[in-house]
């Protein structure tokens, strides 16, 4: 015990010693020991001459003397003093037992073992874009008009109906080719009172189908190949006449088209539709019954007459509200030596999600025909009718 006094007590005297001002290196002074503290019971103690606490505690008697003597000799290692310590705060002595965590020890559970195979099969399933887009409409409508035997203009009561189906089935790989599709189909009956031959005649009549294969040229722009054809389900008839005026296959028009189609589409998209031009064209007219060859510009006794021309065509549908509706389809061909132009014109009228008035507009010009005494090769159509419609 006393040799560890003694060599605390030379560590002490060492550093002291080793701290003398004027020791240097290379002319640079070195500090060996730390700041330090004075404390107040060491002075008291050894200064004290009644004081009873020397020589009961040699290791604090020897720390104290080393304390002092540096206190005396290097008081400019002392930093600050107990007093100085004192204010910046006690250590808590309210803490008497320490503090222990609390640990629960349970039993180790065992991880569980997924037994997973090294290749786990996956069905991986590519879905082939669908390019193809399939829409329709149709409606059902129905005229009545009555006029009194005495009615001083004149005129006849009828009933009329009047049907139309339209399907569409469209293509576009959205990559330059698109392929557009459409089927008509309209049939109307009229019911006249004084048609004392006929208990029922067709007013309207048509089927067609156009067919269109582009290659995109630049925005909106298409080398388009063109099929047109069209007939009529029924005979066509006059009131009080047994004449047929046309039928199935009489005529059947064929017309194919070599040219440009531009897609036409206004920015809010109200007005939509595409316009062909084909400076190369050629129609194909057949007439199944013989008779009626010379009424549609064919030769006595031939069934069938080919022309090369040019053609234009346009179907366009603009929505002007939300009530109502235009839908145009404009068709003219010309071989240079006769012209045939049709412009079809529907007004929808929307009352209802079903419910729907039209009126139809259609101006026909044919020079192949007969020459009437009043309006030359210029016909005319139109009717309007209420009823059920439904889009899909």
């Amino acid at each position: 015990m006393r040799k560890n006094i003694l060599i605390i007590a030379a560590i002490l005297a060492l550093s002291v010693k080793a701290a003398q001002p004027n020791d240097s290196v290379d002319g640079r002074y070195y500090r060996l020991f730390a700041p330090m503290t004075f404390y107040h019971n060491v002075a008291d103690k050894t200064l004290d001459i009644a004081s009873n606490d020397t020589g009961k505690d040699a290791v604090a008697d020897a720390v104290d003397a080393a304390l002092l003597n540096i206190y005396l000799n290097r008081p400019d290692l002392v930093s600050t003093t107990e007093t100085e310590l004192q204010k910046t705060g006690e250590i808590r002595k309210d803490v008497d037992a320490p503090i222990e965590n609390k640990v629960e020890l349970v039993e180790k559970v065992e991880e569980p073992i997924f037994d997973m195979p090294e290749d786990v099969p996956t069905d991986v399933m590519v879905q082939k874009p669908n390019f193809w887009t399939k829409k329709g409409d149709g409606f059902l409508q129905f005229m009545q008009n009555y006029v009194s035997g005495n009615w001083y203009k004149g005129g006849e009561s009828n009933y009329s109906a009047v049907g139309s189906l339209t399907l569409e089935a469209n293509y576009d790989n959205k990559n330059k080719w698109k392929w557009d599709n459409k089927l008509e189909m309209k049939l109307g009956f009229l019911r006249s009172r004084t048609d004392s031959l006929h208990k029922f005649k067709s007013n309207e009549d048509l089927l067609r189908f156009t067919s269109k294969v582009g290659l995109e040229a630049t925005k909106n722009w298409y080398y388009t190949l063109q099929l047109l054809t069209y007939t009529q389900f029924t005979r066509g008839l006059k009131s009080n006449d047994a004449k047929t005026y046309s039928d199935f296959m009489s005529p059947f028009n064929l017309n194919l088209g070599l040219g440009m189609d531009y897609k036409v589409e206004s920015k809010n998209k109200k007005l939509t539709g595409t316009v062909n031009l084909s400076p190369l064209a050629v129609n194909y007219r057949y007439v199944g019954r013989l008779a009626l060859g010379p009424s549609y510009g064919l030769k006595e006794g031939k069934h069938s007459l080919l022309d090369f021309g040019s053609q234009v065509t346009a179907d366009l549908v603009w929505k002007m509200n939300d009530v109502v509706t235009w839908k145009s389809r404009f068709y003219a061909f010309t071989s240079y030596k006769r012209a045939e132009i049709e412009w079809e014109n529907t007004f929808e009228l929307r009352v209802s999600k079903y419910i729907s008035a039209n009126l139809f507009l259609f101006p026909r010009f044919d020079d192949a025909g007969a020459k009437d005494d009043d309006l030359g090769y210029l016909q005319f159509k139109e009717y309007s009718s209420v009823g059920f419609t439904y889009n899909f």
